[in-house]
């Protein structure tokens, strides 16, 4: 993923997003007429081949889903259809969760985020003694990516566990923590181990525990393949010389903590909510999510708790890219405006960050395309 420069008043921002249809620029949340809804699936028919890979989108503007969508396959030999109940691999939005993980611990007083993750984390590299829990969900560490460190030739998968013999055998940092930043992966692993730690249960557990089943997400899960099932499953694919072949699995696609949640857009709306009315943790705690840190040299990161932060076009915007072997996904939030735009993919490649903007412009009034409003993991080095 990439970055772009974040300026926003997050107390201004926290407020707002709780008074509905109070903010210039947003349009009434009456669903879209027929004609209107030919326009916006529109946006989306790069996924609509009935014989191939599909896409699962939804629109949500004040609390209300104002449009969805659902095309193509969830799985090639069994024909079966992508739905918005369809689960696909989350990739990186899983981050958002990863750090939800680590807020309500923050919340409870069991974790602060300017501990030493070495005094927190049993097993953690000395070498990395300066790293903060701040800096992993900042992805201001300066750790090294644990994916360098796994051979192409490696066919057992990588689990949350083995990130830090992998880490082990980094020399040092990128550069000194809090100085910079660099997206990684190695952090959110850490992180899940760092959640494990703290709240003494498997990381899964806890997120069913503490966050999907008290919002309702039955279905959506952190998966273990062996030890849980992923309901209405969508498979991974690429596309090829001769269509789409199979691309679900790779040697890192098992780490949980950086992307290895399965969720549907139908309820990835009840988390949507709950981030609007702080069912989770309060306003002050999720404000913590929602900003991005200055560096030393004065410049503003682009990254908070889980969430890209920036402006587009004067309006405080949170997003996140996630790609993973055969799935492609994105969401992108305006709190002032609630509205939340969410397409998951099961393909490797495309640019559904591209439709996802497309679609929520449709209830803003951009005044240039979205090809011309790059999100910021599209400048932000070695995001994905």
């Amino acid at each position: 993923m990439n970055a772009r420069a974040l300026s926003l008043s997050l107390c201004a921002l926290l407020l707002t997003a709780m008074n509905a249809g109070c903010t210039a620029g947003s349009s009434s949340t009456h669903p879209p007429s027929s004609a209107e809804s030919r326009t916006l699936n529109a946006l989306l028919s790069d996924y609509e081949n009935p014989d191939a890979p599909g896409a699962s989108a939804i629109v949500i503007h004040e609390g209300r889903v104002v449009f969805e969508h659902a095309s193509g396959l969830a799985d090639l030999p069994s024909r079966t259809p992508a739905t918005p109940e369809t689960q696909y691999r989350l990739a990186s939005l899983s981050k958002q969760f990863t750090a939800m993980a680590i807020l309500l611990l923050i919340e409870e007083g069991r974790l602060h985020d300017d501990d030493r993750v070495v005094d927190v984390l049993p097993g953690f590299p000395p070498t990395l003694g300066e790293v903060r829990i701040r800096h992993l969900l900042q992805h201001t560490s300066g750790i090294w990516d644990y994916e360098a460190f796994v051979p192409d030739t490696q066919t057992e998968q990588v689990k949350d566990r083995d990130v830090l013999g992998l880490l082990a055998r980094a020399q040092g940092t990128y550069f000194p923590p809090g100085t910079a930043v660099r997206y990684s992966n190695s952090g959110y692993a850490v992180l899940s181990l760092v959640v494990e730690q703290v709240s003494g249960m498997p990381f899964a557990r806890f997120l069913h525990e503490r966050v999907f089943a008290p919002l309702g997400m039955r279905a959506t899960v952190a998966h273990e393949e062996g030890h849980s099932t992923v309901a209405r499953r969508a498979y991974g694919y690429v596309a090829g010389a001769d269509g789409f072949r199979p691309r679900d699995q790779s040697p890192t696609s098992a780490v949980l903590g950086d992307g290895g949640i399965y969720s549907s857009v139908a309820e990835l709306v009840a988390w949507d909510r709950a981030l609007d009315a702080h069912t989770l943790v309060g306003a002050d705690t999720q404000r913590l999510a929602w900003t991005a840190p200055t560096l030393p040299d004065g410049t503003r990161s682009p990254y908070g708790f889980g969430w890209f932060v920036d402006e587009d076009e004067g309006r405080p915007r949170l997003s996140h890219h996630g790609e993973t072997c055969g799935f492609t996904n994105a969401i992108v939030k305006y709190p002032e405006q609630r509205l939340t735009v969410i397409v998951l993919t099961n393909r490797a490649g495309g640019e559904p960050w591209r439709s996802a903007q497309r679609l929520a412009d449709r209830w803003l009034t951009p005044k240039a395309p979205a090809e011309q409003r790059p999100w910021p993991f599209e400048t932000l080095p070695n995001a994905r």
